[in-house]
């Protein structure tokens, strides 16, 4: 197993929206201990969380408060969720009498534990927990590994590296997605996705129809159908080779990078945990419908191995929803 010489080891772990039982027993099986409102591991280790740590659970605040303290003390480090962008977005007024995420019972429906959790969202603490929200970096690159919520793409990185502060200015330019910089919010909080050809559809889990398909980003698309290519997996999605001249540029992570972990995707609790490429680790795996909060353990290693997982064996029942 090739290493690289580091000065320090971290565990990642990926969404935990609100689970803040699940959240400190694995700090706990991962040697960590608990310091001020957060935790701190007796050999220097140090976390580095995958954003979502709100919405869904029932424990949000605690949750925040975990990430925020250990941050805070230097024993950990945290980017940006899709979820912790969207309840800005869901605050900053679109100029025209409404929002720019608009409030959709959809939408509503998405913060309701975030906002019947937290406090009045007019108060000083909600103002100082989105001030939190706005400076989270929307990535992470570290020596030997890199971090990001949802998926790497070096053309949005290049868009991404002089944010510091989501101020309202740039919440109005990355809530248009045909922006570059909306763009460039959709590839790092969202996953990258592709147009399927004219007149074609298909139908998600809610059965929606969409001409959008979100990508297993970290493989190559060329000589492959949409549908090979769609993430989740849809039998609805049509089966027609992508075009050459659509495909812009390599989607798939190059190989002889460094290794980089991500959240955001729902992998089903039931899969094995493993690599999805030899420098590529998803950790969410559906915590908030049921799964086991989990984290990899990094040492340097720059190809990712199975047996540096660490999940929960059994979810704290104070941690379940119903």
């Amino acid at each position: 197993m090739n290493k690289i010489s580091i000065q320090q080891s971290y565990d990642l772990i990926g969404d935990i929206h609100g689970h803040a039982d699940a959240l400190e027993a694995l700090l706990l099986k991962l040697g960590y201990r608990t310091h001020g409102v957060g935790y701190q591991h007796p050999a220097g280790r140090k976390v580095i969380f995958l954003g979502d740590y709100i919405d869904r659970g029932p424990k949000i605040l605690r949750t925040l408060h975990v990430v925020r303290g250990m941050v805070d003390s230097g024993d950990a480090l945290a980017v940006m969720g899709n979820h912790e962008y969207n309840v800005l977005a869901y605050y900053t007024p679109d100029g025209k009498g409404g929002w720019l995420r608009p409030r959709t019972r959809e939408k509503v429906d998405h913060h309701q534990e975030t906002l019947r959790q937290l406090v009045e969202p007019e108060s000083a603490e909600w103002e100082d927990w989105k001030e939190w929200f706005r400076c989270l970096p929307l990535f992470l690159e570290l020596p030997g590994l890199r971090a990001v919520h949802a998926s790497w793409e070096d053309e949005a990185m290049s868009l991404a590296r002089g944010i510091r502060r989501l101020d309202d200015e740039l919440l109005h330019q990355m809530a248009n997605p045909q922006s570059p910089l909306g763009r460039m919010k959709n590839v790092l909080l969202n996953g990258v996705e592709l147009a399927l050809p004219e007149g074609h559809f298909y139908s998600d889990k809610q059965g929606f129809r969409r001409r959008f398909i979100r990508l297993r980003w970290w493989e190559d698309p060329r000589g492959k159908t949409y549908r090979q290519m769609v993430f989740p997996e849809s039998e609805t999605v049509p089966p027609v080779i992508i075009p050459e001249e659509v495909i812009r540029a390599r989607f798939d992570y190059p190989s002889e990078a460094v290794p980089v972990f991500n959240g955001h995707y729902w992998l089903p609790d039931h899969l094995e945990r493993k690599p999805l490429a030899a420098n590529i680790a998803c950790l969410d795996y559906s915590v908030a419908k049921g799964g086991r909060l989990t984290a990899y353990r990094w040492d340097g290693e720059t190809e990712l191995k199975a047996s540096n997982f660490v999940t929960m064996d059994e979810i704290p029942a104070a941690s379940l929803t119903f």
